[in-house]
């Protein structure tokens, strides 16, 4: 089992198998509605938990107990906490409870569902999360932005429907094949088709859409005579 990590895919081994997790367009959705994986993220890269690991690896050379511990109790780390736990189930086919651990009944009043951990840490499951939805909503190729995905800056959610259905027609290639795709595949594969970056930006497509508009209008204008 080997990943390509330079679109996204890892491998996390344990002593009793290997977990194989790939950032596609298909997990990309089982996530959720297209504001559900915006908003999962923004938990997991507008935060104020990623900081805090920076500085305590700085600082200590790992992250405290007591920190990990405070993360936990605060509101901002159990939002990126679960939004990680969601991405790392969505981009594998595997059972991962063992790994990333489960939310089970409590017995105790006041809390419905109490957490068992698993064989990872909380922070490596975040960092590994975030490097999971970047390569598959993001992606780390670079490529000219085109115009019809300008306008994604700053969106309120993601449709992986309007990217696979670009990958088909871009390459030609079967829907089961685009699901399958990571955003950095999706970008290096543009690279490889348009070397030159071939397509229009906004500023391009709108002037090509004005003179269109003003040769329709004279068209008419002379029809109309």
């Amino acid at each position: 089992m080997t990943p390509m990590k330079e679109i996204g895919e890892c491998v996390i081994s344990t002593p009793n198998a290997d977990y194989m997790f790939r950032p596609s367009f298909a997990n990309m959705m089982r996530i959720g509605e297209p504001q559900e994986i915006v908003q999962a993220f923004y938990d997991l890269h507008s935060d104020e938990v990623t900081p805090l690991i920076e500085r305590a690896v700085a600082a200590y050379g790992h992250v405290p107990a007591w920190l990990a511990e405070h993360v936990r109790n605060t509101t901002y780390g159990k939002h990126a906490l679960m939004a990680a736990l969601t991405v790392m189930e969505a981009c594998t086919e595997c059972d991962i409870s063992s790994l990333i651990g489960e939310f089970r009944p409590a017995k105790a009043k006041g809390k419905p569902f109490k957490r068992r951990a698993g064989q990872m840490g909380d922070f490596e499951i975040l960092l590994i999360a975030q490097s999971l939805i970047t390569h598959g909503i993001i992606g780390k190729a670079k490529v000219r932005q085109l115009q019809r995905h300008e306008s994604s800056q700053g969106t309120s959610e993601f449709s992986a429907f309007e990217y696979i259905s670009a990958a088909r027609n871009h390459f030609g290639i079967s829907r089961q094949e685009a699901e399958h795709l990571t955003m950095t595949e999706f970008q290096h594969m543009l690279n490889a088709k348009y070397p030159d970056q071939k397509g229009f930006t906004r500023d391009e497509y709108n002037e090509i859409q004005d003179d269109f508009l003003a040769r329709q209008a004279r068209r008419r204008a002379k029809a109309s005579k």
